[in-house]
């Protein structure tokens, strides 16, 4: 029993030491900061979205880049435009290109990628069953490493058949 304690002692004594010594300041590190604002539109143009900084997937996204939703994306101001410093997007119920629903699609992609910084959002979703808004990032290799393997990041994905009020 004296030994067993006289061993534990022993063993958090060592353990101190090595936790200790492996807190010595390292002069070589390097201390990087994640909060610089890397990308900013605050859509204060009316019209369409700054072209510099967005352009738009347009069609069902039977193409590689969709997942079977039941709108076709457009381009067209009834679903998307910049108006009083708002982005609005509108979902409308309406028979385009072989689709019932129609809304807007946009991203940076070949304009615009950042590996470090802070991605923040003013976001007012739609209520509505089968609306699913969603802000998120994926590789800027896309096009060559499939989904998942090029990444992704959901910083918000709203599931719009489950809306609550704030």
């Amino acid at each position: 029993m004296i030994l067993n304690k006289i061993k534990h002692k022993i063993f958090i004594a060592t353990a101190l030491v090595l936790l200790l010594n492996s807190c010595t300041k390292d002069e070589k590190q390097t201390v990087v900061t994640k909060n610089n604002l890397v990308m900013s539109d605050e859509f204060n143009v009316d019209g369409a979205p700054n072209p510099n900084l967005w352009s738009y997937n347009i069609g069902t996204g039977s193409n590689g880049w969709g997942n079977n939703e039941l709108q076709y994306y457009t381009n067209r101001p009834e679903n998307i435009k910049v108006e009083n410093g708002v982005l609005k997007i509108t979902a409308r119920r309406e028979q385009y290109m072989g689709e019932a629903f129609t809304s807007a699609r946009i991203l940076t992609k070949g304009k615009f990628e950042t590996k470090y910084g802070r991605i923040e959002a003013r976001i007012k979703l739609p209520r509505g069953k089968g609306l699913w808004p969603a802000f998120w990032m994926l590789g800027s290799n896309s096009d060559t490493a499939i989904w998942p393997q090029c990444g992704e990041i959901d910083i918000m994905e709203y599931l719009g058949s489950s809306p609550t009020k704030v």
